[in-house]
């Protein structure tokens, strides 16, 4: 039986694709990208999964192809809280842990500047993607990672 997590990338805007596929192929880790087949690309490395168009295909894909223990990359907080009770580890694409501690938070957090935008009122959007945001990530992919190869 193989107890190896699987990696799932909500791939149409993640900046940390070679990455991903780095630090599997360090621990031979499976990763499946999930995308719109309007961002189809021509021979990408990895298992692709290509979904409709529609806003929340690649989250339902996602949602339902995941088992306990599984990976997740993606950027939407949305998603993170919904894998969250299947015991899926969720991972932002600048290294940040989605937990049953801070999803609340942040949920809440996306609520408020949604309701602001719905008011009229400018709210920031997220800070330009650093180097250092891409080495937090590999760090912590790896570290999580290691924690399965010591298992």
């Amino acid at each position: 039986m193989n107890n190896k997590p699987t990696i799932h990338v909500d791939a149409d805007a993640c900046p940390v694709k070679d990455e991903i596929l780095h630090c599997a192929s360090l621990h031979e880790i499976e990763v499946c990208f999930v995308a719109s087949y309007k961002n189809m690309m021509n021979n990408p490395e990895g298992k692709w999964v290509y979904v409709d168009a529609d806003k929340e295909a690649a989250d339902l894909y996602i949602v339902n192809s995941v088992k306990k223990g599984d990976i997740v990359v993606t950027a939407d907080i949305g998603l993170a809280g919904t894998l969250l009770p299947k015991n899926v580890y969720v991972l932002s694409p600048r290294g940040k842990e989605y937990t049953e501690e801070n999803i609340f938070m942040l949920l809440d957090m996306r609520y408020q500047s949604a309701k602001l935008r719905r008011q009229g009122k400018h709210t920031k959007g997220p800070k330009a993607f650093t180097k250092e945001d891409r080495a937090c990530f590999t760090n912590k992919l790896m570290k999580t990672l290691s924690n399965f190869a010591g298992n």
